[in-house]
């Protein structure tokens, strides 16, 4: 196991302990300006540094400190067949010492690449299911269903749903809220609104944990938007409220949460999840040629879509700070 990761520390007041797994804080880059005249900020949470980086290694963080506190000896997690969420858990599992089983839309590939190739170097079994990458209560019922034969064979598996949205997993959102507006302070700037990709909602509700807890303590905050990109069942208003409070609750904090404080944005989805669109591609092209950011047409394309057709319709001004969380997926490029 990893030195750095054999303590568990607490560094927010009321947090469970958490476990160090990534590199932090990640960088705030001045993005230059949107087409209005906004001033564009990507908070680089594609390089979180674990398994090759992105926004679900702050979720492990804590989701794994409670595995290790329950003496699990394998993780149980599931997602699409180019989860990043799984080839995360695979990472933290080859970290931790722990075997890491990956339930995974799809039929096994001939040959494996982009999320599964790294997964598996990782040492992670994968479980191909069959399923589509849409067809979440099904992969649900076989994690489920996984995680009830490892315990029949004498295992002690910490099972995580997908995208690790649960209030534990979404306190690494509201780390990382606290975390990027110390950053806006350091540079002196005021986040007008900040805009991230959503799919299973746990990265959102973190965000919108830790905006409400900062307005009950009279910190600087901002508005939160979700640039959804996908129909699944956790991906409504009312169930990012729900997770929000339920994390708010985990950490003791009695702030108030207005359910217009979860703000998604499904217009920029196109025809479905995983599904390429002509927007996604158009701001791909605009993140690489304007500061070498690279995208993936699943999620951040998607989000980042959302960030250019809101300025396109006036939302932002000359006067705006911009922050876009650039929450990683590079390995899937590779895969499509």
């Amino acid at each position: 196991m990893n030195s750095e990761s054999d303590q568990a520390s607490s560094e927010v007041p009321g947090f469970p302990p958490r476990i160090s797994l990534i590199t932090a804080p990640t960088p705030l880059e001045d993005g230059g300006l949107l087409p209005s005249g906004a001033r564009l900020w990507v908070k680089r949470d594609d390089l979180t540094g674990l398994g090759a980086g992105g926004n679900k290694g702050r979720k492990l963080e804590y989701l794994c400190a409670e595995a290790l506190s329950q003496n699990a000896d394998c993780l149980v997690t599931v997602g699409a067949a180019q989860s990043n969420h799984c080839r995360m858990t695979a990472a933290a599992g080859a970290r931790l010492g722990l075997d890491t089983h990956l339930v995974l839309a799809g039929h096994r590939p001939t040959r494996l690449e982009g999320n599964q190739l790294l997964s598996q170097m990782f040492g992670a079994t994968l479980h191909h299911t069959g399923c589509d990458d849409a067809q979440w209560r099904e992969l649900e019922s076989y994690r489920s269903a996984l995680t009830d034969e490892l315990r029949s064979q004498g295992r002690r598996p910490h099972s995580i749903p997908i995208g690790g949205s649960t209030p534990m997993g979404a306190l690494g959102y509201w780390r990382a809220f606290d975390e990027l507006m110390q950053q806006c302070q350091q540079l002196d700037i005021t986040p007008d609104v900040i805009i991230h990709t959503s799919s299973s909602g746990g990265t959102h509700a973190g965000l919108v944990a830790g905006l409400a807890h900062a307005r009950a303590q009279s910190k600087p905050h901002c508005p939160v938007i979700a640039i959804g990109v996908a129909k699944g069942v956790a991906l409504t208003v009312d169930s990012v409220f729900q997770l929000a409070k339920s994390t708010l609750s985990l950490a003791a904090s009695d702030a108030p949460l207005e359910l217009s404080d979860v703000q998604i944005e499904s217009r920029f989805l196109g025809d479905g999840y995983a599904i390429p669109t002509e927007a996604g591609a158009a701001a791909t092209h605009w993140a690489a040629h304007r500061g070498a950011w690279v995208l993936d047409s699943v999620y951040t394309a998607k989000g980042f879509s959302g960030v250019l057709g809101l300025d396109a319709e006036g939302m932002f001004s000359a006067s705006h700070n911009v922050v876009f969380i650039h929450t990683g997926g590079l390995p899937s490029v590779f895969a499509h």
